[in-house]
């Protein structure tokens, strides 16, 4: 610049073609340059006089925490009638699980936070529970259907009769007909697991137990005189 300028002259600069505003946009232009650069850049703060990157004030997401694996043991009847079953689960936290609709043995179900916590500070992870049918006392599955044995008098087996089964829903009426052949089981349709199944029901023949003389008296006769085969 000329010595007018560098005595203070005011207009040294406009003649030059520089202003202050100009220098200023020129300044701020080269930031947002790279702004668009970068893309990462937050901008430039002319009274503080520092350049930000996106984010770099913003919350970061933390950690989740892991998830945990458990195992549900339901019996026939809470799957049959569905419902919750409580668990407990590896954070000693006892939580009521509701069961999915025809839940089936080995299904998952996903408990959303119920797992571990997170050491750092972010969410819980989630619950994995895997359904395990329980073995029943009475029942044995065989997909939908189900199979159990029905105890029966010798008399029932030859004169017929009515009993009592047991079922998931409570007990039904097997009407018997007079002498039935144990060796196959008669079916109660609909009776099964959800009630799509069926069940079966094995009949057994139960003697006295203390034995009985007249019943002995009687097979020695029917033995001797009304023989049968039952084998080859």
């Amino acid at each position: 610049m000329g010595g007018g300028a560098r005595r203070g002259n005011p207009g040294a600069g406009a003649a030059a073609g520089f202003s202050a505003e100009d220098i200023l946009k020129e300044f701020m232009s080269g930031f947002g340059g790279a702004q668009a650069r970068g893309g990462r850049q937050a901008g430039f703060d002319p009274f503080t006089a520092q350049q930000g990157f996106a984010g770099a004030g913003a919350r970061q997401p933390q950690a989740k925490g892991e998830d945990a694996n458990v195992t549900l043991a339901v019996s026939l009847e809470d799957a049959h009638k569905g419902g919750s079953v409580p668990l407990r689960l590896p954070t000693n936290k006892v939580v009521n699980v509701k069961l999915p609709e025809k839940v089936e043995d080995g299904q998952q179900i996903r408990l959303k936070g119920q797992g571990m916590t997170s050491p750092w500070g972010g969410e819980a992870g989630d619950a994995i529970v895997t359904v395990k049918f329980e073995r029943h006392p009475k029942f044995r599955r065989d997909g939908a259907d189900l199979r159990v044995d029905v105890p029966i008098t010798l008399y029932e087996a030859v004169l017929g009769g009515k009993v009592r089964v047991p079922t998931l829903d409570g007990s039904a009426e097997l009407t018997l007909p007079a002498n039935i052949n144990t060796s196959k089981a008669l079916r109660l349709k609909g009776k099964g697991l959800h009630g799509t199944g069926d069940l079966y029901a094995s009949l057994k023949i139960v003697l006295p137990e203390a034995g009985d003389p007249d019943l002995e008296s009687l097979m020695r006769f029917w033995r001797d005189q009304k023989p049968y085969k039952v084998r080859d």
